[in-house]
């Protein structure tokens, strides 16, 4: 009898939790074949690397992961399920008992959007470095590291130069965000002269662009020799108030409104990076551009009207408002959120694809609420056809034409990455070109 209770016991306990586990199994696999389907399993730019033959299944990955739904186990074994949300926090890496997760880029010679870097982070044009996005890594803590690495290379390639040619500066800086700024900071505790560049009026690089109020991921990281960024997160404008602090104490030579047009170079070394105001000739670069460029338009007719704008500063100045947000990444999703809370606003979401697939898991579950309820009207598989001054008309899959009484269009269709500059200099990036000078050597 007492064997037959225990029997019973231990079918009551596992039992549940075996149907609880293999419906997350189900689960799991179902969404990574829909991620296969939906072409968001492959990197977008850093990636979790999973060694099948070390992975124990235990799953520590997945709760590790601050966005969510980054990876799941399928068949006993990490797999990634939506690998456009990996940011890089590499906390699975951390939480893996057995060593079987790294966070990197890959091979980045088969990368078309990233250029071919070295292990310094130099370019394939000797003494032009890359630092932060541009390289294909996110994260206010990566863009600070590799900015000081890439000076300190530059500042390293010096090591034997007369630098007493007074109209040639050791560094020039491409960018004011974090990762220009850490360059800036390394290369004037270092000696060198150096001077900044950045195309906007203010620093901060992409961050600037950012809604009011929001939650930028630094994670702990030090910022050497001024000390360390010891929170998580931080509001966007105490992360740009610390940096603006850190250029008026150690006096940071930044030149604003200078946005670089070419980098091409000069006779014997160096190089010269040309503005729309003037050139500045170097015998170092550090491009800290960023990915996001000039804003991509949709273009339809129309799109030219002072209604369509491409970045929300503050969602509270629309009220009462007929909105459309046209795209489907974190900036739309934050976007729409940020105006459907405002009185009075009707807010419709409209993207390309039949659902969301890349958005952070805080704002999915910010969005899908207001989604159900209506407070967002979502019309997905859409795409705006005109643009009118009352009105927008999309084309939506299956449907008729829709449409909709409109006072504002805000377009987060990504940007068009300063790539032009780079490829025109005669920096190599990835993809075919990389693979046929491979094959030719």
């Amino acid at each position: 009898m007492i064997w037959a209770a225990a029997a019973l016991v231990a079918l009551a306990v596992l039992v549940p939790y075996a149907i609880a586990f293999g419906r997350r199994l189900r689960r799991d696999a179902e969404r990574k074949d829909e991620a296969a389907r939906l072409g968001i399993d492959r990197p977008a730019a850093q990636y979790p690397y999973i060694d099948p033959t070390h992975c124990i299944g235990c799953g520590a990955c997945v709760r590790a992961c601050p966005e969510g739904d980054v990876l799941g186990v399928v068949g006993g074994t990490a797999v990634v399920v939506n690998g456009l949300r990996c940011v890089g926090h590499a906390r699975c890496e951390a939480a893996c008992p057995v060593g079987a997760i790294e966070v990197g880029l890959g091979d980045l010679k088969a990368r078309k959007d990233v250029p071919l870097l070295d292990d310094n982070l130099e370019t394939t044009l000797p003494g032009v470095y890359v630092a932060g996005e541009l390289g294909g890594l996110a994260l206010v803590r990566n863009a600070l590291a590799q900015g000081r690495r890439a000076a300190e290379q530059a500042c390293e390639r010096l090591a034997g130069v007369d630098r007493r040619n007074g109209g040639l500066l050791d560094l020039v800086i491409v960018g004011a965000g974090p990762a220009g700024l850490s360059a800036a900071l390394t290369a004037q505790v270092r000696g060198l002269r150096y001077r900044v560049l950045e195309r906007e009026a203010d620093l901060g690089g992409s961050l600037l662009h950012y809604p009011r109020r929001k939650m930028v991921l630094t994670q702990p990281v030090e910022i050497p020799p001024w000390g360390a960024l010891k929170s998580e997160e931080y509001q966007k404008e105490r992360l740009l108030e610390i940096f603006s602090g850190i250029v008026d104490q150690y006096g940071l030579a930044l030149a604003f409104g200078e946005g670089a047009e070419r980098l091409e170079s000069l006779d014997g070394d160096g190089y010269r990076v040309t503005t729309g105001r003037g050139a500045f000739d170097a015998r170092s670069v550090v491009l800290a551009l960023g990915r996001r460029g000039a804003p991509r338009k949709l273009g339809v007719p129309g799109e030219e009207l002072p209604k369509v704008m491409y970045k929300l500063l503050d969602a509270e100045s629309y009220r009462g408002q007929r909105i459309l947000v046209v795209g489907g990444g974190d900036s739309a999703a934050e976007a729409a959120i940020g105006l459907a809370r405002q009185p009075g606003n009707r807010v419709t979401l409209s993207y390309r694809r039949e659902r969301l697939v890349r958005i952070k898991a805080k704002n999915e579950a910010a969005l899908e609420p207001m989604l159900a309820s209506g407070r967002v009207q979502g019309l997905f598989s859409s795409q705006v056809t005109e643009i009118a001054p009352d009105r927008v008309r999309l084309e939506v899959e299956g449907r008729e034409p829709v449409e909709l009484e409109n006072d504002y269009v805000f377009v987060f269709a990504g940007g068009v990455p300063p790539f032009g500059l780079l490829q025109k200099a005669g920096i190599r990036f990835g993809g075919g070109e990389a693979e046929a000078a491979d094959r030719a050597a």
